[in-house]
């Protein structure tokens, strides 16, 4: 019987819709049908809801929550009556009876827009509501309009009121970046909608009319003044006596914010970095990446790979990852009590567990917040003589039979124009490479590298995730630290786990990403391959130790049976670092200002020292 009537008022507007067909008549010619525009577009199936991503450590403990927002569907039974009524005497009186619009409140509305000049009124039921927000725009024009209306009209006769309703209530926006109303009363209230009192739900169904005016967050007295007229407009359908009307206006609101759980933000922020990368890596986007030839194809690659990445986060995943949430805030408060009262002076870390090459604890700066710059792996700067290991003194005990006793030159070297000197101009004669890694010599390093050739050299950092590193590296003054953008400590922290045994294991903070039914989607394969022989291992720890013990690592505290490490300053003592291991733990640290400058003031203090003894102690 409705679509009957429906189809009569049809007829009987031709003469209107007539009119209005003049100025849709752009939007007609774009479509090539009706039929086929409402059966691509008015589908039934749940919108894209966004839930959580969640965050455990390595106790399977819950430490931060991912969303830009948060909404929960119900179904309409476990939605109260009372907010049902609330929206629908305050959005659409004649909900029931009408077949997806209302012909009256849409000539009042098309005669008031005509009066003033503006396209300000809508006369829209909670069906065109709904059709906009599924599939159309906002945008206040006839034509818009006028689409609107078909929509509504064909989403009526593919379903049930209730379930219009039910999804109007779970879909509408609620301010803040919260839909739904569940979600609404979560983020406002820290409870479910069904745990709301009466005041509350009128409070929360004033919001969507006009989410910017009625932001109960800028404009609580607005939304108050709105909460009260809904309530009269209860009374008047006899939903509420007068005495209950006052009684629920008197009550008072007390916003309680959902908080999301935001623990640890410079490790998240990492594993969500790493996530993408994860993503990347399993579904072939890192090969695309390696083998495009243009900046426009990168980009377009890159493109796709955020929207399949926000796509999956928007399902719901649980991220299981290898955070120890006690070393983390140990580190992390210790570091912060080392850098106060040093001004803008700042600093990173990344430890990793050597039993599981796993990172389980980040510094990413001196007050560090979501989202900041994480410099533990946006980070890249020059890494002096801590890049040396890596790039010349294994690489030489992997091409010779050579050994902490042998002896090299350490006379003044020059590769064309470039002659780096040793610190303090010293002119040094035959050393041993003991001596020459002891003193951190430039000369020693660059005839390590130069023995053993610069392509040989750099082909031992291939296994390494050294991603910030460039063809244009490729110069003699790599020998010593010398890059075009320079390393993370995330980096050089990883690079320095081959040290742990001579196999090297890509270390990373997750450990599996699940669907919301605990599938597993994604995980990091355990590929490792031997870059160092047993004898380069052995020979790289103990010049390590020696560092510690009287060389430049001098000042390095840790209770362990092994302590080794390497320092490494930039010219003009732009950059400090510090990396190296203990029988548990492998670290990198760096210390500078954003804004490099001139810290030989600091050398003495020796502030890189104290921060990594300081994270790799139990």
């Amino acid at each position: 019987m409705r679509k009957v009537v429906g189809s009569l008022i049809i007829i009987c507007s031709l003469p209107l819709l007539f009119f209005l067909f003049g100025k849709i008549s752009t939007e007609l010619q774009t479509a090539k049908a009706f039929e086929k525009q409402f059966t691509a577009n008015i589908q039934l199936d749940a919108p894209n809801v966004l839930v959580p991503t969640i965050l455990k450590d390595r106790n399977r403990k819950v430490f931060s929550e991912e969303y830009t927002e948060w909404r929960k569907p119900l179904k309409l039974a476990d939605i109260p009556e009372f907010a049902q009524k609330l929206f629908i005497y305050s959005e659409d009186e004649d909900f029931y009876q009408h077949i997806g619009f209302d012909l009256t409140a849409i000539a009042r509305a098309f005669m008031a827009n005509n009066a003033s000049g503006e396209s300000s009124q809508g006369g829209s039921t909670i069906t065109q509501q709904l059709v906009r927000m599924r599939y159309l725009s906002s945008e206040k024009t006839y034509e818009r309009k006028m689409l609107e209306i078909f929509y509504a009209y064909e989403l009526e006769r593919k379903t049930t009121k209730d379930e219009i309703l039910n999804m109007y209530l779970n879909e509408m926006y609620f301010s803040n970046g919260t839909y739904g109303i569940n979600g609404a009363a979560t983020y406002y209230f820290n409870k479910p909608v069904a745990q709301l009192s009466k005041a509350q739900m009128a409070f929360l169904a004033a919001i969507p009319n006009n989410p910017s005016l009625y932001d109960p967050l800028r404009h609580f007295k607005y939304t108050k003044k709105r909460q009260e007229r809904l309530i009269d407009k209860l009374v008047e359908k006899s939903v509420l006596s007068k005495n209950e009307a006052e009684t629920i206006k008197k009550e008072k609101i007390v916003i309680k914010l959902k908080k999301k759980k935001q623990l640890y933000p410079a490790y998240s922020t990492y594993v969500m970095n790493e996530f993408r990368s994860l993503v990347a890596s399993k579904e072939g986007y890192t090969r695309q990446l390696q083998s495009a030839k243009t900046s426009q194809l990168r980009k377009a690659i890159n493109t796709k790979l955020t929207k399949r990445v926000n796509t999956l986060l928007s399902e719901g995943l649980t991220i299981e990852t290898a955070l120890s949430p006690t070393k983390q805030a140990i580190d992390t408060s210790n570091i912060d009590r080392i850098l106060a009262n040093r001004g803008n002076l700042q600093a990173s870390a990344v430890v990793i567990d050597n039993e599981k090459r796993e990172i389980i604890s980040i510094y990413a700066g001196k007050g560090y917040k979501k989202y900041d710059y994480n410099r533990s792996f946006q980070g890249a700067r020059q890494p002096g003589s801590s890049f040396k290991p890596l790039i010349d003194y294994a690489p030489y005990f992997e091409e010779t039979k050579a050994t902490p006793y042998t002896y090299v030159s350490g006379a003044p070297f020059c590769k064309g124009t470039y002659c780096p000197q040793n610190y303090g101009g010293q002119i040094l004669g035959n050393v041993t490479i003991q001596q020459g890694f002891r003193n951190s010599y430039n000369t020693v390093a660059m005839r390590l590298f130069d023995t053993i050739g610069l392509n040989r050299a750099f082909s031992y950092l291939k296994p390494f995730q050294f991603d910030s590193l460039t063809k244009q590296d490729r110069t003699y003054a790599a020998a010593i630290g010398g890059l075009t953008h320079g390393v993370t400590s995330a980096e050089l922290a990883d690079a320095y786990t081959s040290f742990i045994d001579g196999d090297y294991y890509p270390t990373h903070t997750i450990r599996s990403v699940k669907d919301r039914n605990g599938n597993v989607l994604y995980k990091w394969g355990k590929h490792s391959r031997q870059v160092w022989s047993p004898s380069t291992v052995s020979h790289i720890r103990f010049l390590m130790s020696d560092v510690v013990q009287h060389g430049t690592g001098v000042g390095i505290h840790v209770n362990a049976p092994y302590v080794g490490a390497k320092t490494g300053t930039t010219n003009d003592y732009r950059d400090f670092w510090l990396a190296g291991l203990t029988d548990r733990y492998t670290s990198a640290v760096w210390i500078g200002f954003d804004r490099p400058q001139n810290m030989q003031g600091l050398e003495n203090a020796k502030i890189h020292h104290r921060i990594f003894s300081s994270i790799m102690n139990d």
